[in-house]
């Protein structure tokens, strides 16, 4: 029977990972990967040899049209990103809708996402949030940043780091630099860090120590 699996893969440590996913992803006919690179390192870290092809935000909407055909022919997918839950802020919602259009099963099996243990850890209140993800670079940046110092629950951002100052200092100007908040980057690796604090302080901090590997910001709300 035809099926599309969701797999969450580990954002760091890759203990982090269900052992039902390790059996989805060993049994089924074909994964769809973001990088097979760096998928490669997980599979073969849990001998699983299950054919692999490359699955992205710049083919996604060339091969999706080829991978519901495949699907309809009764084969099992699984995508995979490279680390986490695909679909948020990575490639897989394309895919799924297209599969619920077809009326091709999809099961998304529960796991890791990087915004979920960083809220929790940053003490920040975790019972109303908005995972906004990544902003935008540049057109819509401001309206986005005027809207969410708005909001009345904690807000939560993705960021990389070579962007993550201007962010930093953006957010200051919309938020106000005494806003409480704390960045965690680096989840679950050797160098796993989360600083807490306000945006100037954390903002501050990063100014004096550049910052590596992937971050999530977690801002407080001062509504």
């Amino acid at each position: 029977m035809s099926k599309l699996y969701i797999v969450p893969t580990p954002i760091g440590n890759l203990q982090d990972i269900t052992y039902r996913a390790v059996k989805i992803l060993s049994e089924v006919d074909l994964i769809l990967a973001e990088d097979t690179r760096v998928s490669k390192t997980l599979l073969k870290h849990y001998e699983i040899s299950t054919k692999m092809i490359s699955y992205h935000m710049h083919n996604e909407h060339r091969i999706t049209k080829g991978i519901i055909e495949k699907l309809e022919n009764e084969i099992t997918i699984a995508i995979i990103s490279d680390a986490g839950t695909p679909g948020i802020s990575d490639p897989g919602f394309l895919l799924i809708r297209a599969c619920i259009e077809n009326k091709i099963p999809v099961e998304c099996l529960p796991g890791a996402t990087a915004f979920v243990p960083a809220l929790l850890q940053s003490g920040i209140p975790s019972d109303r949030f908005l995972f906004e993800g990544f902003l935008p670079h540049k057109k819509g940046r401001k309206k986005k940043l005027s809207e969410l110092s708005k909001e009345n629950k904690t807000i939560i951002l993705y960021e990389s780091p070579h962007r993550l100052i201007k962010t930093l200092e953006d957010l200051c100007e919309y938020f106000g630099g005494e806003t409480t908040a704390s960045l965690s980057r680096e989840l679950t690796k050797i160098y796993d860090e989360t600083i807490h604090g306000t945006l100037t302080s954390i903002k501050d901090h990063y100014n004096k120590n550049k910052p590596k590997g992937e971050i999530v910001i977690v801002i407080a709300s001062n509504n």
